[in-house]
């Protein structure tokens, strides 16, 4: 199985449209102004090569790239593109294809020369759409996963049983997909560091840590375990959600309130083309400076929009009177189809 996955897509889309801009930093992100607060959507490789990431405040990014070129984010040419790389991937001979993201997927065939086939994937895909990837192969989607970070940029890397500890063994586990700072830290706290040394834990010893879900499968990772099929089932989303970084805090009540009710307003839009219930709701808070709370609450399935509505606005009343508010999202959880993919990543034991 191959894992495929542009290179700075969003950054080498708008180089395409914009030719002028190749190999000078570009940062995209917002509506392009680095005096209004907004995130960095994603930066060429000129730009990461000072410090700047996906996530970082745009300001911060500015300052840290005075001279680079600053765009605002454009989904529609990005969903474009995209649907464009996934139809050259569907139309590989013998290529079942099982869709990531926008800029990512897993690509299942059957070969004896997987090398030759990937590159054979990256020309189509550079013929068909300017966009280069890269891709990694392996013998379960999580090594194949991992093996692409080792490809980059443009290039083809393969990890499999054979060579897994060999490759990633003395690296720290953050740099496990699925696995993060976080994650990492508190295994570094039951004296697990290393991706060896988290391949070599008993599964049970990880659960009085992580529970008898996520230990054992945190365990798996480490030996890059896991599922070898590529499905390419039609992911079903579970909610949808929506959130605004407001230019100046919210104090006044009565906006907070406008706020919410704006913003499950476009929720509800987006729930509405789905066709299903609303199970569920979920109120993410800033404050300024930047101390982020969420409430989450389940709900009886409805598909009455007044009621979801009155969900929300109920749900609002957590938030603290007069502190400042940086930033708010909703989402809405809805109710899974009988014959949905349980889960849509080998993350979190999904598959």
């Amino acid at each position: 199985m191959l894992h495929v996955d542009l290179d700075q897509f969003i950054a080498a889309v708008e180089v395409l449209r914009r030719p002028e801009l190749a190999g000078r930093p570009i940062i995209v992100g917002g509506r392009g102004d680095p005096s209004e607060r907004a995130v960095v959507s994603t930066a060429s490789y000129e730009a990461r090569a000072f410090g700047v990431g996906s996530g970082m405040p745009l300001r911060v990014a500015a300052r840290k790239v005075p001279d680079a070129v600053i765009l605002p984010v454009d989904q529609a040419a990005y969903l474009a593109a995209s649907e464009t790389v996934m139809a050259t991937l569907r139309a590989q001979p013998g290529a079942t294809v099982q869709m990531l993201g926008w800029d990512e997927a897993f690509v299942g065939i059957e070969t004896a020369d997987p090398e030759s086939y990937a590159r054979q994937v990256q020309a189509a895909v550079l013929e068909r759409t300017l966009l280069h990837c890269s891709v990694g192969i392996g013998d379960t989607l999580v090594r194949a996963k991992v093996a692409t970070g080792f490809g980059k940029p443009a290039g083809v890397f393969r990890l499999t049983a054979g060579n897994w500890l060999e490759v990633m063994g003395a690296r720290p586990t953050r740099e496990l997909w699925g696995v993060g700072t976080k994650v990492s830290a508190r295994l570094a706290k039951i004296g697990i560091s290393t991706v060896a040394e988290l391949a070599a834990a008993d599964p049970q010893n990880l659960v009085p840590e992580f529970g008898p879900r996520m230990g054992p499968w945190y365990a798996e990772l480490g030996r890059g375990d896991g599922t070898s099929v590529v499905d390419d089932t039609p992911w079903v989303a579970r909610g949808h959600s929506r959130e605004t970084t407001f230019q100046h805090d919210l104090t006044d009540p009565a906006q907070v309130n406008d706020a919410v009710r704006e913003l499950a307003a476009r929720v509800l839009e987006d729930v509405a083309a789905e066709g299903r219930p609303v199970i569920g709701l979920t109120l993410k808070i800033r404050y300024a400076p930047f101390l982020t709370t969420t409430h989450a609450r389940k709900i009886p399935e409805t598909f009455d929009r007044n009621e979801v509505l009155a969900r929300a606005v109920d749900l609002a009343a957590a938030i603290e009177a007069g502190r400042p508010v940086r930033l708010l999202g909703l989402r809405a959880e809805m109710a899974m189809p009988d014959d949905a993919r349980n889960g849509h990543t080998p993350t979190r034991g999904g598959w």
